[in-house]
């Protein structure tokens, strides 16, 4: 089996109260945990993580990425199996297992990326987080699950705002918005929810507003 770039995507579920709590406890840094891949269980892309598979490239990464603090990661969904730095947004800091859940502890860098993440974050924005990583996958079975082969390697783990790329979340449109509110109206008169609201966060940070 020829190998390819493997992009799966589930929620990094963070509480407003972790993130400003996080801010305060370390000088404004923003240090943030959730999950990141989950073994044996189907994911959005009908592709299955052998728990020893899993296991396998935790340890490594551990070793040769976290342990050497160069766990990075970027922003949005990159379609390549190097990290470019120019796009780098955040450190995975250390990694442990609950159950079939692999879990992390990552760090949002001040970088330019790092910036739009950790504002994202503040304004309440669901991200989430995907493992990137190069491998093969077995023949959908009975159920059309797909089998991630031995030969998977993890490169890193990415956060990413479109939830319809990859099929990993849905948020609801509707949440919090104020109809007679100008400030949540487009030009053209459509509500504007938090998911169009990230454009604007992103423009601000990006002009210095």
């Amino acid at each position: 089996m020829s190998k390819s770039l493997l992009i799966d995507t589930m929620l990094f579920e963070v509480s407003s109260q972790q993130i400003n709590e996080s801010i305060s406890d370390n000088n404004g840094r923003l240090i943030v945990s959730g999950v990141l891949q989950r073994a044996e269980s189907k994911n959005q892309n009908g592709r299955v993580y052998p728990r020893e598979i899993l296991m396998r490239e935790a340890k490594k990464y551990t070793k040769e990425f976290i342990n050497q603090k160069r766990a990075m990661g970027e922003l949005d969904h990159p379609e390549s199996a190097v990290v470019n730095l120019k796009n780098v947004s955040h450190n995975v800091r250390e990694m442990w297992w609950e159950g079939q859940n692999l879990l992390g502890k990552v760090e949002v860098l001040p970088t330019p990326a790092g910036n739009i993440l950790k504002e994202l974050f503040k304004a309440g924005i669901k991200l989430g987080i995907s493992s990137r990583g190069m491998g093969s996958v077995s023949e959908g079975n009975e159920s059309g699950a797909q089998e991630v082969q031995k030969d998977f390697e993890l490169i890193a783990f990415d956060f990413v705002s479109n939830p319809s790329t990859h099929g990993a979340f849905m948020h609801p449109m509707n949440e919090g918005v104020n109809y007679e509110n100008n400030q949540n109206l487009r030009e053209d008169g459509s509500v504007c929810d938090k998911w169009c609201k990230t454009e604007s966060i992103i423009s601000d940070i990006l002009t210095g507003v």
